[in-house]
């Protein structure tokens, strides 16, 4: 793996199902192929569309738990772990840098966005993790505006500096409603495929106001594209990352059970 540059990369990772965490197919061998080529960080930071909270937090413990958050899927899957240390100081730094918004929990671990994508890319789990939750604000049943997500992305920008891989893990394109669970490998829906390869123009142009304003003003196909902004904001924290004029390559593109799009970028 290659040394450490000045200024880490960041991605956004489309995690998929469960599945993928114990199988080999080309998603998960482009999460291979990515981790062997990138930067060895010296800490990972996982923006997770599977921890929601009110208010931010990041994990600040020294050996974060494994969490099994799925149901219904093979006994295997629940047998998996991911024994990697935490990176305490650095958590608590992500909290300074965010001027208090974001605030440390010591219950949370790591959850299937984090394990199911690193155990490819980093099958040792020799690098210390820690996870970002998104804000939220679960018991109104919706989140807080798309920009105030981006600007607080924004904040934590020196993290690149610090040798931090920032990881959004979530997807482009996700609707359970609309996913077909029996094939993975079903063809994907017109719907799915249009709403992805708008957002990637929009990626490509680097008109992020667009993808902020999406989920609000993109009528019927951001209805089906985005009902929830869950698996939708991690992708929004890796783009305010992007500096001006930084370029940004997609490590993967495709579709799994008919709707999940599966893209991933890198920026840097």
């Amino acid at each position: 793996m290659a040394k450490a540059t000045q200024k880490m990369p960041v991605l956004f990772i489309g995690h998929g199902s469960p599945m993928n965490m114990v199988l080999s197919n080309r998603f998960t061998r482009s999460l291979e192929d990515l981790g062997a080529t990138l930067p060895r960080p010296d800490v990972i930071m996982v923006i997770s569309a599977h921890w929601l909270t009110r208010g931010s937090f990041v994990t600040c413990t020294d050996k974060p738990r494994v969490i099994h958050d799925f149901y219904g899927f093979p006994d295997d899957l629940y047998k998996v772990t991911y024994e990697s240390d935490g990176a305490p100081l650095f958590a608590k730094h992500v909290t300074e840098l965010s001027a208090g918004a974001i605030r440390c929990d010591r219950s949370w671990g790591l959850d299937h966005a984090s394990y199911s994508i690193l155990r490819h890319m980093f099958p040792l789990a020799d690098i210390p993790v820690f996870e970002m939750s998104l804000d939220y604000a679960i018991n109104d049943g919706h989140s807080r505006p798309i920009q105030y997500h981006y600007d607080l992305g924004k904040k934590l920008s020196l993290l690149r500096d610090m040798g931090v891989l920032v990881i959004g893990s979530g997807n482009m394109v996700h609707n359970l409603n609309l996913v077909n669970f029996s094939d993975m490998d079903a063809p994907p829906s017109e719907w799915a495929v249009k709403a992805d390869e708008w957002m990637r123009s929009k990626i490509v142009s680097g008109t992020h106001e667009d993808l902020i304003d999406f989920p609000s003003n993109g009528g019927d196909l951001a209805i089906r594209a985005a009902p929830t902004l869950d698996h939708y904001l991690p992708m929004i924290y890796t783009l305010a990352f992007q500096e001006k004029g930084e370029p940004i390559r997609f490590t993967y593109e495709g579709f799994q059970n008919g709707s999940l799009s599966m893209r991933c970028f890198k920026i840097g």
